[in-house]
C-alpha cells in the first residue's frame, strides 16, 4: 500500500477527528441549557456584538447563509434570538439576542474554562496555544481562498 494512501499519515483525519470530539465534548456543558454547539457559536457571535445581518453571522463563522437560517429559526422558537426584517433593507434578517439569549452569557461563562480543562494534554498549555491558533488559521485561511478571492490569498 502506498504510504501516502494510510489513514495514519492523514492530517486530515487527525483534524475532523479532533473537531469531532471537541465539538462532542461540549455536549454536556451545553445541553443542560437546551442549546447546540452552533448554536453556542451563534450565541459566541451576538454576545460580541448583538443586532446583526444573518449574512454577517454566516460570513463571521464561514458558513453559508442556507446551513444558519434553519439554526436561527429553532433559536428563534426556543426564544434565544429574534429575527426581523432590516430598517434600511427589507431583504435584510437582523438577529437580535433576546433577554434569554443575553442572560446565556452568563451563564456559559464557564465553558471555555471547562472545555479547555477537558483537553489539556502535554502538548497543549498556555505556552502553546498561540503557536497552535497560527497553525490552525494558517490552514483555515488557506483552504478558504478561491479563486474569485485571490487578493485575500497573497502567498
Amino acid at each position: 500500500m502506498k504510504e501516502q494512501l494510510k489513514l495514519d499519515n492523514q492530517l486530515c483525519f487527525r483534524l475532523y477527528t479532533a473537531s469531532r470530539l471537541i465539538t462532542q465534548a461540549y455536549h454536556p456543558l451545553l445541553s443542560g441549557y437546551g442549546i447546540t454547539y452552533p448554536q453556542y457559536l451563534v450565541l459566541m457571535v451576538l454576545w460580541e456584538k448583538d443586532s446583526q445581518p444573518v449574512n454577517d453571522i454566516a460570513k463571521r463563522l464561514m458558513l453559508e447563509t442556507n446551513t444558519i437560517t434553519p439554526l436561527l429559526k429553532r433559536m428563534e422558537a426556543e426564544g434565544i434570538v429574534t429575527r426581523s426584517k432590516g430598517t434600511k433593507d427589507a431583504r435584510q434578517i437582523i438577529v437580535r439576542l433576546t433577554d434569554k439569549g443575553a442572560r446565556l452569557q452568563e451563564s456559559l461563562a464557564n465553558v471555555p474554562e471547562a472545555m479547555g480543562d477537558s483537553i489539556k494534554c502535554k502538548s497543549i498549555t498556555p505556552d502553546t496555544v498561540p503557536a497552535l491558533f497560527c497553525t490552525l488559521d494558517d490552514i483555515i485561511e488557506t483552504l478558504s481562498c478561491n479563486d474569485k478571492d485571490q487578493e485575500k490569498c497573497n502567498r
